[in-house]
């Protein structure tokens, strides 16, 4: 069983706490800076889009999703573990922050610039670079950048190539990066003691500790959700050996949120010689 970490033991890498220090425009701002390698005026983040703010988004999604004065989009992002379709998991960004604007009336030529950010404690792609900044270009006439405004970079805390990118954008991915023990030292940068110091903040805030709790409820009652529709697809692959399965049985099964009736069912189905056998049995 994997050790539930308190809120004292959160360093910024991880995501309750990233979602929280992230709240914080100038913190937000600074990231952004770096990572892009140009100056922002200032930054609006998006609070209603983030748990820490709303116990009750569906999904838990704990980025930062942000704006600054030429109205251009950010979606900022930590990834510790490397999954699968992680490119595709940037399109899937990119064309939501699209959608939510083409939604306001706002035709294509009006769409601002979108950059997705995601901060891997890993090498995405084994190359050794710090930064990977994703570009467009025709195949046909590659010195042709075919400029969409859809801007994707992924940040590796395990680049090798320090020369290659600025002394600051280094500095802050040594301390993403970091052990906890090592996550208070000095890294000689007034930005990294900046949220160093909102790290401390958040630990020590009764009402962030309050949100943990709900954020460590809400992710427990998402597993749980995850393992019951895994059992649900497990009984219908049964039942669907045996014949065609009616959309008010699927619904029923689908629907069902109560994990060991789930597991009782996929017993069941996976005994059962007909769909009226399990039908009259499922519901003894």
């Amino acid at each position: 069983m994997s050790h539930k970490k308190s809120l004292q033991e959160l360093t910024f890498k991880d995501n309750f706490m990233f979602g929280a220090v992230l709240l914080d425009p100038e913190n937000c701002k600074g990231i952004l800076e770096r990572t892009i390698g140009t100056k922002i005026e200032r930054v609006e983040v998006s609070k209603e889009k983030s748990i820490v703010y709303n116990p009750e988004y569906k999904g838990i999604r704990l980025d930062a999703y942000a704006k600054d004065e030429n109205q251009t989009r950010y979606n900022v992002e930590m990834q510790v573990l490397q999954k699968p379709a992680l490119q595709k998991r940037t399109r899937y960004y990119h064309g939501q922050i699209d959608m939510e604007i083409l939604l306001t009336g706002v035709g294509y030529e009006e769409l601002p610039d979108t950059y997705v950010i995601f901060i891997c404690d890993f090498d995405p792609f084994h190359k050794g670079k710090y930064r990977y900044t994703k570009q467009t270009i025709c195949k046909e006439v590659p010195e042709l950048e075919m400029d969409d405004g859809a801007h994707t970079i992924f940040l590796s805390t395990k680049g090798t190539n320090e020369g290659e990118v600025p002394e600051e954008l280094v500095k802050f991915l040594k301390f993403v990066g970091a052990k906890p023990s090592d996550s208070e030292k000095d890294f000689e940068d007034a930005f990294i003691k900046r949220l160093q110091k909102s790290i401390r903040e958040v630990k020590a805030s009764r009402e962030m500790g309050a949100r943990y709790m709900t954020f460590q409820e809400l992710l427990k009652d998402e597993r749980a959700a995850g393992k019951a529709e895994g059992k649900a697809e497990e009984v219908l692959e049964f039942l669907q050996e045996l014949g065609t399965v009616s959309n008010d049985l699927k619904m029923c099964i689908m629907t069902e949120t109560d994990l060991e009736r789930l597991k009782k069912w996929v017993k069941l189905a996976a005994r059962s010689t007909s769909l009226d056998e399990f039908i009259n049995k499922m519901k003894e």
